[in-house]
């Protein structure tokens, strides 16, 4: 499959604008099983493992008569509340998450420890036979258990989810990204997949979990599930619950890897593509950063207690373990230049990284999508292969002799360690079992250790930067939660250090500190960010002298990663088919206008409309938004009033308040209907026009839009440039554009643009002659150059 043809296309019809597309779709599978009747589908994408319809978020309020009415209603006691509700919730938010990142590393030690503890007694009697089935089932049972429930529980809870959220915060809405049921399914297979010595990370996970959390609390629980709290359902649109989301995934981050700023900053750069224009609001700021807050201040106290003894048989709260470097640095010019070769070969690393994993998600999306058989088989498999390995690669190593100056025990018996015995004799230890032959936190902790430059071979570091490259590669794809940020980290840290001892007679810094910087350089490459992951690595290593070396291996590698790919996460977007928005705009799009993609018919409705006439439209496309006009003789000539949601008429049509003329209905509508019934909807509680049964004498009848419908949407002209257009919708938050004609004369509107119209793939679907115009070179250069600054 090419490079850039992704697993999805457009579908003929996008869901959220009131007209068809005769062309292929962006979003609908290139695999024929998915294709759908185009009169009634969504637009597609691959939700965790799964294909799913997807749509867009409201983040433009419609500002109708009931929200004015509203708004004008309330009292000063309410407002409060309002904003007092906005702080408590941001403080549940980091109080739950905190307790559920404790909880998972607590737990993920213990499962681990047992393990390990088992298997090394069975190896210290020289049972290795049966040690190596036990640490070969319980793996296996580990990672059947976490693929099963994301299988059939919730598909959406596999992977990371960081790519998930971050589509979800540009306004795409998929069904079960933040559900109560992914939640479950996110924590207890978290923990499940990194027990089972599957090379995989909990800090995406941790990231999701802090999103799910956050939309749960904004909606007032789960109202699927009998959990629902109606004193905190105060924030009814998807604006505010964008605000909670951010909120909570930073909240994630910090959980993860206990850094509040880090996770505050993370939300910034990579997360909230909407708040890189004037949006990020020193308020969300503000809250953002009090809930990162509330989660240190918490995992403090919780780990306190474990370092009492009180959390199990290893139960230190695995997000400690980074807490490893604090010497005094001093470095100097002749330390540049090997800093400078960290970042290059970081950079080239990270994106064949990208381009490898890109390329495996594709087959595994393919093998997916047979049957679940095929998913469970997949998982199964990667941890035979990695429970082989993970035993069999250390009997490669000989064994070396303990150092006499060790500060702690060697050889290590038990789970973690320095200086792991395996099959060495007393007095001995195994180098490459203290790295491979344990939970990835102890991996890293060792790797970044000071003072043990001599503990590692060459060739033990190079087997381990082999394996963890190809593991966390392979890993990624399996049906179960899983994160990337750890194996980078372990991966980065592998050739860091190995580099740090080729360059071992040529400089002062120690190998500990190149393992650190190549962890930062691999992350750079990898994920493409500068700003958060310099604070993160910061508040990992607890060490604010690694600044200047951090900040130039993280720009040096980005730099020359992004002259070949994209970061992972926009890659795994991209390939699942989320139509994401990118900051900039694509460099012909300053030669078209909206008019050249704008397509039709046009689907409308007028302000004193039949109810027969919604019920069609409703039922015969599946469109959420539509224009309202008003024609002679309720205006002296056609004009747009506004714009109407489809879950408005269906609330209208619920409620049956019709009219036997087509008049207006005034201030009764004040009487029949309140605000709350026009609200955002809770998770699986949207109505269905389906549901609604309606007498042929009620078809007959007339229904007054004017009450109900936008009358301030935003709208542009039909010959601004699609470019501009495309900066408006992404930086407001829209979900629906409408075009007015330049000329008052005809219709007063000339369409509706989604998001989807503003994809490449549907503007050169359009117009092909761009891909093969004089604008191909810089359509690709551009991008990239533009990601560098």
């Amino acid at each position: 499959m090419s490079e850039n043809v992704p697993l999805v296309q457009t579908q003929s019809q996008d869901p959220d604008q009131g007209h068809d597309h005769d062309h292929e779709a962006l979003t609908s599978p290139l695999l024929p099983h998915y294709q759908r009747a185009s009169n009634s589908t969504s637009q597609l994408a691959i939700v965790g493992v799964n294909v799913c319809p997807i749509e867009s978020l409201d983040y433009e309020i419609a500002e109708n008569d009931f929200y004015k009415q509203d708004w004008r209603a309330r009292e000063k006691i309410q407002n409060f509340q309002y904003i007092f509700m906005k702080w408590l919730l941001c403080f549940l938010i980091g109080c739950t998450v905190s307790v559920v990142g404790f909880c998972n590393n607590l737990a993920v030690e213990n499962i681990a420890g047992v393990k390990f503890v088992i298997t090394s007694n069975m190896m210290l009697t020289g049972r290795y036979e049966m040690a190596f089935l036990v640490f070969f089932l319980s793996n296996l049972v580990l990672a059947l258990f976490a693929a099963i429930i994301t299988t059939f529980i919730s598909p959406a809870a596999a992977g990371s989810g960081i790519p998930e959220v971050k589509a979800y915060l540009n306004g795409v809405d998929a069904p079960g990204i933040i559900s109560l049921r992914t939640l479950v399914v996110k924590i207890i297979g978290s923990i499940s997949a990194v027990s089972s010595s599957l090379l995989v990370g909990k800090a995406g996970p941790m990231m999701h979990i802090g999103a799910c959390i956050a939309s749960l609390l904004g909606q007032g629980g789960s109202r699927r599930y009998g959990l629902t709290w109606k004193w905190i359902r105060f924030f009814k649109n998807d604006r505010d619950r964008r605000d909670l989301v951010t909120c909570g995934s930073a909240a994630g981050i910090a959980a993860a890897f206990r850094a509040p700023v880090g996770g505050v900053l993370f939300s910034l750069e990579e997360m909230a593509s909407w708040l890189k224009g004037k949006m990020w609001t020193s308020g969300l700021l503000w809250r953002a950063f009090f809930t990162t807050a509330v989660v240190a201040i918490i995992l403090r106290a919780l780990i306190d207690v474990c370092l009492s003894g009180k959390c199990g048989l290893f139960g230190k709260g695995g997000l400690i373990m980074f807490d490893v470097y604090s010497a005094n640095i001093s470095y100097h010019m002749a330390d540049v230049p090997p800093i400078l070769l960290l970042g290059v070969v970081g950079g080239i690393l990270g994106s064949l990284y990208n381009f490898l994993l890109d390329k495996v998600l594709r087959v595994y999306a393919i093998i997916n999508k047979k049957s679940v058989t095929y998913k469970i088989f997949i998982a199964c498999t990667i941890s035979i292969f990695t429970s082989c390995l993970l035993f069999g690669l250390p009997w490669l190593a000989s064994c070396q002799p303990c150092p006499l100056d060790s500060t702690e025990d060697c050889p290590t018996i038990g789970r973690s360690g320095n200086y792991k015995k395996f099959q060495c004799p007393p007095g001995h230890y195994n180098d490459l079992a203290s790295l491979i032959f344990n939970t990835n936190d102890d991996a890293i902790r060792n790797l970044f250790s000071k003072n043990t430059d001599a503990e590692f071979q060459h060739s033990t570091m190079l087997i381990f930067f082999v394996t963890c490259f190809i593991l966390s590669i392979i890993s990624y794809g399996v049906v179960a939660p899983a994160g990337l940020f750890v194996p980078v980290i372990v991966t980065g840290a592998s050739y860091g250090r190995f580099v740090g001892m080729l360059f071992s007679s040529h400089t002062n810094l120690n190998h500990g500190l190149f393992a650190v910087l190549g962890a930062a350089s691999f992350l750079g490459g990898s994920m493409r960010m500068t700003v958060s992951l310099c604070v993160i690595i910061l508040e990992l290593t607890n060490n604010l002298l690694l600044l200047p070396m951090i900040m130039i291996v993280l720009l040096v590698s980005k730099t020359v990663a992004d002259a070949f790919n994209g970061n992972i996460y926009d890659l795994i977007m991209k390939a699942k088919g989320f139509p994401y928005l990118e900051a900039h705009v694509e460099p012909y799009m300053r030669q078209l206008t909206v008019a050249d993609v704008v397509t039709g018919p046009l689907q409308v409705c007028h302000g004193n409309e039949k109810v027969g006439n919604i019920v069609h439209i409703l039922k015969t496309t599946n469109h959420q938004g539509f224009p309202v006009i008003d024609e002679p003789p309720h205006s002296e000539s056609p004009v747009l009033y506004g714009l109407i949601l489809r879950a408005h008429l269906i609330t209208l049509l619920k409620k049956r308040v019709f009219l036997r003329t087509p008049v207006r209905i005034g201030a009764d509508a004040f009487r029949h209907f309140s605000a709350d019934e026009f609200a955002k909807k809770g998770l699986g509680n949207v109505d269905k026009i389906e549901d609604i049964k309606l007498t042929e004498e009620e078809m007959e009848m007339f229904l007054d839009l004017h009450p109900f419908t936008n009358a301030s949407p935003y709208t542009v002209v039909e010959t601004m440039s699609l470019a501009k257009a495309s900066t408006l919708f992404r930086e407001v938050g829209l979900r629906h554009l409408l075009v007015i004609p330049k000329r008052t004369t005809g219709s007063p509107v000339v369409g509706i643009l989604t998001r989807h119209d503003f994809m490449p793939e549907h503007v050169l679907g359009l117009h092909p002659l761009l891909v093969n115009s004089k604008w191909k070179p810089l359509r690709i250069a551009l991008p990239r150059f533009l990601k560098i600054f």
